[in-house]
């Protein structure tokens, strides 16, 4: 195998073939010909990308690698890890967008020698879109000058304080500590000039800034445990809190926003979601996250860092930090117009103790249990006077006794402006309904706010309100306690909630349910619980007392309707011994295609097929794209939409689980965990195929187990061999068992639905026991 070959685990052949890991390891058990491992681990080997293609090719499994999926092979299996792959790719980016010309001319040259040049390349693009380099930092016996910024070991150089101004880059903010500069040198680029090469074709089809998207998410999606993320949805509806549009429509907006700080930035999310030109401040304390992100916001950004004339200067770059935000404050004269922050939560060693007399704390030192508390008064310090900030909060925080003082602080003073409670999957932790707090800087000789607004949002999640219209199926499949299944991170209604939390921000109005302005006299008592749930009554299940009546009609009809379609007594017969065929035989045979779904609601303008969608009869999840990519680089594959006679299955769990896909289900894309098995209908009824794939034993044998989780393989599902009159025969039945199915779920849903009406009736005195 070549030196540097990129390499790929188990999970990327998978995904490669289009199956499942329990797929892979078993054509490493049976074809004694499958490529050996190059690397990695005896639980977790790696294998040569090149010779794991020729295979499959070999073996009829894969006709050809798209592109994207190369690229990210490539980023997953560099020599020196993918984080400093994607700051190589990223730099290689820039210059393919901003210098086209000087990369094709670049690229015409052997590998070496264009590893040679490229870095005096890249540091023109990055110091037009970062800045130049800071004075007094060197890098010992590299000539290369300086563009992407990191932290690392000591180095002979000049020291960056917390104070320092230095432009655009990425600065250590930890003093003494230097900050290193790399413009990744020759030697280092060398390896990675084969990967740069195919980021540029990747580029030229869907531009620069979209494929560091993908790959970048790609990356987070790969590695879930080692970042905080913040949805992209999210993310504008927080910039949107914080600088209201004068209407209804984004691009219209006419005053963006002129100055916004991150002070603790992660991947950029909150950055990028911000429109207009803006100077762009962030800190970040992971020098290499950091790298990323400075990375990530000059590709979005329109302009380079540099004068359009004479006289005016272009939208600057993106000034992105490292260092810890509380410690060592990055910007500490900077009073930017609008703060935004997804701030880590119930942090314990966030500096209590050494910053016990920090000025920032204007409204009371807090508890050693308070760490949000220090991010929410660090935040109005670095506003300017009137200016807006919009954190998201853990919903403890409004409630803690511990910071009851500062809350009081906040409030007297007319600093926070609104707590708005969003549904529980809004961002992680998934299980928890997180708050979104809106805070206003005081402006002296300003007379303080006297109300506070208080929103909640939590009872919308759930698909669209007319998802499930005309389909006879539940619309809105929430589990018992209100949560959604799997916590609610792909039945997220977007628009629904985006548009109830911006009506209530603007208007300030009382509105039955969702939101209630509160005099600050009413809060201002022992415990200053500002849980938007406590000061707003829930609406009652099934609309009150005057909505129950139609919830029992429809129950009635839904439950007569029922009746008529249970199926006839069973007739008794001995077991059948069938020949059997597996669907990795059909499949070979050409009587029906396997297909696995990777898109993710709100990442394709189609509708997206849940796991949830099938568990519980749903219709598919509707959200529009943000206009942004979905977490995980999902918005850049090719998503696989749904024909009719489609049967999906979901491949995690260990259910009994199908769906045939209908005329209205039709247009779809398939979501992620669900394979798609689509028959020749000259070969194959698809309500055929669909009844046995949900047999209990069926089930057990075509899946394996993992520690708590069980996967199914779908080609080791097995049918019986028929004639396709028989197989209509029994298809027809098994089309009638799912209708009956359909019923009993809507029933069940009516049924919780008047259960609750009646008890919250009985309990607050709109409905009368007798």
């Amino acid at each position: 195998m070549p030196e540097n070959a990129t390499e790929v685990t188990a999970a990327g052949i998978a995904r490669l073939a289009g199956v499942g890991r329990a797929a892979v390891s078993n054509w490493r058990r049976r074809y004694a010909d499958f490529p050996q491992p190059v690397g990695g681990t005896g639980t977790s080997p790696s294998f040569a990308l090149a010779e794991v293609e020729q295979w499959l090719r070999d073996q009829g499994k894969l006709a050809e690698v798209p592109l994207r999926e190369r690229v990210w092979q490539a980023v997953a299996g560099h020599p020196a890890g993918a984080g400093r792959a994607l700051i190589h790719v990223g730099c290689a980016l820039l210059l393919v967008r901003d210098r086209p010309t000087a990369w094709l001319e670049l690229a015409a040259a052997p590998d070496e020698r264009m590893a040679a040049l490229l870095p005096q390349a890249m540091e023109h693009v990055l110091t037009a879109r970062l800045g130049p380099a800071a004075d007094g930092v060197h890098r010992a016996g590299a000539p290369e000058p300086t563009g992407v910024h990191t932290a690392g070991a000591q180095e002979p150089g000049g020291d960056h304080t917390a104070g320092a101004q230095e432009p655009g880059g990425v600065h250590t903010a930890s003093a003494p500590q230097p900050a290193r500069v790399h413009t990744p040198t020759a030697q280092d680029l060398l390896p990675s000039v084969p990967l740069l090469r195919a980021a540029a074709e990747l580029a030229a089809g869907i531009g620069a800034g979209q494929a560091f998207e993908f790959l970048l998410g790609r990356q987070l999606d790969a590695n879930p445990r080692q970042y905080t993320l913040t949805p992209p949805q999210l993310a504008e509806l927080m910039v949107d809190l914080a600088e209201p549009p004068k209407d209804a429509d984004r691009a219209a907006r006419e005053q963006p926003v002129r100055s916004v700080l991150d002070p603790a930035a992660g991947t950029g999310a909150l950055l990028r979601a911000v429109g207009g030109p803006a100077a762009l401040y962030a800190q970040e304390a992971d020098p290499a996250l950091a790298a990323l992100t400075a990375l990530r916001l000059a590709l979005a950004a329109e302009g380079p860092r540099r004068p359009a004339d004479g006289t005016h200067r272009a939208a600057p770059g993106p000034t992105v930090r490292t260092g810890d935000t509380l410690r060592a404050d990055a910007f500490p004269e900077l009073a930017a117009d609008t703060v935004l922050c997804h701030p880590p939560f119930n942090e314990r060693n966030w500096g209590h103790d050494e910053l016990a007399y920090d000025p920032r704390w204007e409204y009371g030192l807090p508890a050693r249990t308070e760490s949000e508390l220090a991010w929410v008064q660090h935040v109005l310090a670095r506003l300017r006077d009137g200016g807006t900030a919009v954190l998201l909060m853990p919903p403890a925080a409004a409630s803690r006794r511990s910071g009851r003082r500062i809350r009081a602080g906040l409030l007297r003073r007319g600093a926070l402006r609104a707590v708005i409670a969003l549904p529980a999957g809004a961002a992680p932790p998934y299980g928890i309904p997180l708050h979104l707090w809106i805070l206003c800087k005081p402006e002296p000789g300003v007379r303080p706010a006297a109300d506070l607004l208080l929103a909640d949002t939590s009872d919308l999640s759930g698909p669209a309100p007319d998802a499930s219209a005309g389909t006879g199926r539940p619309p809105g499949g929430k589990a018992a306690g209100g949560r959604t299944p799997g916590g609610g991170r792909e039945r997220f209604d977007w628009p629904a909630v985006r548009s109830a939390v911006l009506d209530a921000w603007r208007d300030r109005a009382d509105v039955e349910g969702v939101s209630r302005v509160v005099p600050v006299i009413e809060l201002l008592d022992d415990d200053v619980d500002l849980a938007p749930a406590r000061h707003l009554p829930r609406p009652a299940s099934g609309g009150g007392a005057s909505g129950l009546g139609e919830v029992r009609e429809r129950l009635t009809e839904t439950l007569r309707l029922t009746t008529g379609l249970v199926p006839p007594a069973a007739a008794p017969a001995e077991p059948a011994h069938r020949p059997l065929t597996t669907v990795g035989e059909l499949a070979r045979a050409g009587a029906l295609f396997l297909h696995s779904g990777t898109a993710v609601p709100g990442s394709t303008a189609a509708p997206v097929l849940t796991e949830h969608d099938i568990l519980t009869g749903a219709a598919p999840t509707a959200l529009p794209p943000a206009g942004q990519e979905a977490p995980g680089g999902a918005a850049a594959d090719d998503p696989v939409l749904l024909e009719p006679g489609d049967v999906v299955v979901p491949v995690l769990g260990g259910g009994t689980a199908a769906r045939v896909v209908d005329a209205a289900t039709a247009g779809a894309a398939l979501g992620r965990n669900l394979q798609l098995l689509r028959p020749d209908p000259a070969a194959v009824d698809p309500w055929f195929l669909a009844g046995f794939l949900r047999g209990t034993a069926n089930h057990r044998q075509a899946s394996s187990h993992a520690s708590t989780a069980a996967r199914l393989d779908a080609r080791r599902l097995q049918l019986p061999r028929m004639p396709l009159a028989e197989q209509q025969r029994y298809g027809e039945r098994f089309r009638e068992l799912a209708a009956f199915e359909d019923a009993l779920r809507t029933a069940g849903r009516l049924g919780g639905q008047l259960v609750q009406g009646m008890y919250d009736g009985l309990t607050d005195g709109t409905v009368t026991p007798g």
